[in-house]
């Protein structure tokens, strides 16, 4: 199903008519130009452009990191543009994971610590199952105790996809989130991912320039100058490639 034609019961999150400018005058530049695009629930949606394309600009006014010059964004039934501040920190809270290149891990918290962060923040108690579930996935159950200067990368963006999760939040945003791993790192990771929209029913949507990356994905929304220009259902690294070229990325 293509992002244009996602019923609006079925988006976990979607713009419309999306404009995001930067500067004014002859220095303005539109980073996102009238764009309408949707993110299917349950699914593992990756988008890909070269760069300058506002393939990140997208995912943080979709996530609600940064405001659209004009248009709106929704998670699920929310528009975010009409919320305060504090309705806003707490949606995102309470409904958004985000899983970033950067792994943004507390230094001087353990492991499990920087994990139940977000709950701890917000106030709630942890499922303890479900807890133990994603831990046990990741692979993460023997590092619980130790700090992120003990860990490898590998396993501090494994922590971070866990802090991400353990809320069960309607939609997680991931901005190249296997970009500093190594190749097995990274494959592990991505397996998760996909893992947790096959098997959860998570709701995922990926920034990345990596086409093998890409091939994790159910669908890829290609964008350049600030427009979608492409999708491509059910994936392969080599498929991405081909695309990428028609858009001279």
């Amino acid at each position: 199903m293509t992002t244009s034609t996602v019923p609006v019961d079925l988006a976990a999150a979607r713009m419309e008519q999306g404009i995001k400018t930067y500067g004014s005058g002859g220095a303005e530049v539109r980073a996102l130009d009238s764009i309408n695009v949707a993110f299917e629930k349950g699914q593992f949606t990756a988008l890909m452009g070269p760069s300058g394309s506002g393939k990140s600009t997208l995912l943080h006014c979709i996530a609600g990191l940064d405001t659209l010059t004009s248009g709106r964004v929704f998670v699920g039934a929310t528009e975010l543009n009409t919320l305060s501040d504090k309705d806003l920190t707490l949606l995102r809270r309470k409904k958004v994971g985000f899983v970033f290149q950067a792994f943004n891990l507390i230094p001087t918290l353990t492991a499990r610590e920087n994990i139940l962060l977000p709950l701890l923040i917000a106030g709630d108690d942890h499922d303890t199952a479900w807890f133990d579930q994603v831990v046990g996935i990741l692979g993460l159950g023997d590092r619980l105790t130790h700090r992120p200067s003990e860990l490898s990368g590998g396993q501090q963006q494994r922590v971070a996809a866990a802090r991400a999760l353990v809320a069960r939040p309607e939609i997680i945003f991931a901005d190249e989130p296997s970009g500093n791993l190594d190749s097995k790192s990274a494959a592990e990771l991505l397996g998760f991912l996909r893992r947790a929209v096959r098997e959860f029913g998570q709701t995922i949507v990926m920034v990345t320039h990596d086409p093998v990356a890409a091939s994790y994905a159910d669908h890829v929304v290609f964008l350049e100058d600030g427009h979608t220009v492409g999708e491509l259902n059910d994936p392969t690294a080599d498929s991405v490639i081909d695309r990428m070229k028609q858009f001279g990325g």
